[in-house]
């Protein structure tokens, strides 16, 4: 084989390497549900645009309501958006109360949180168990504890906190705003899920 097939053979298989991998990339859909046809759901973007997600038959279901940093309790799990600050704290962007069974979901802290309203990778995000808070100046200072560390969480009066409730599919029905944040996007352009957050009393998820 000379260099010239050899070279066109490795272009060839590069290119169905990153077909493949792109057709497994997720992405977060969110939106309001316009029509429910059994698994598939149409959904209108916050910009108007359409799209189809098709759920998986276990799909996890799950409500979100709307909380305060009283429901923080100690040993609650948490996940919280955050700014990092230069004395290593982080400040609380956003703040979500897990349901008791998800205790354990994504533990740990990491950077280029993707949920960031800063833009992709501004900012941490911070799953584990809440420690008792404390009192400071900018509002209450919680230590979250996760499996290789902890860190102390600074939640202001401006942050908004939600709690997860684990819900089922009643839930997914026309006017109802739902967020998927990690959405597979197949190669005919719509999404498949197994996991849908669902707004309760008019929360926007």
């Amino acid at each position: 084989m000379n260099i010239v097939r050899i070279l066109a053979t490795a272009a060839f298989a590069t290119a169905i390497a990153v077909t493949a991998a792109s057709a497994q990339q997720t992405q977060r859909v969110r939106g309001t549900i316009d029509k429910v046809d059994g698994n598939t759901l149409l959904i209108k973007g916050p910009d108007g645009a359409p799209a189809t997600v098709s759920l998986a038959d276990n799909a996890v279901i799950v409500g979100v309501l709307k909380a305060t940093v009283a429901d923080i309790k100690e040993g609650s799990y948490i996940g919280s958006g955050a700014l990092p600050q230069p004395d290593g704290t982080q400040k609380a962007v956003e703040v979500h109360i897990f349901a008791e069974s998800q205790r354990g979901t994504g533990d740990g802290h990491r950077g280029n949180w993707d949920g960031s309203p800063y833009g992709a990778g501004i900012g941490t995000m911070t799953n584990g168990a809440a420690g008792q808070a404390v009192s400071g100046v900018d509002g209450p200072v919680i230590t979250v504890k996760y499996k290789d560390g902890e860190k102390k969480i600074i939640v202001g009066p401006a942050v908004p906190i939600v709690r997860y409730e684990v819900g089922d599919k009643s839930e997914l029905k026309p006017g109802a705003a739902i967020n998927i944040a990690a959405a597979t996007k197949k190669p005919d352009g719509t999404f498949a899920a197994a996991r849908i957050n669902v707004g309760r009393n008019g929360l926007v998820p």
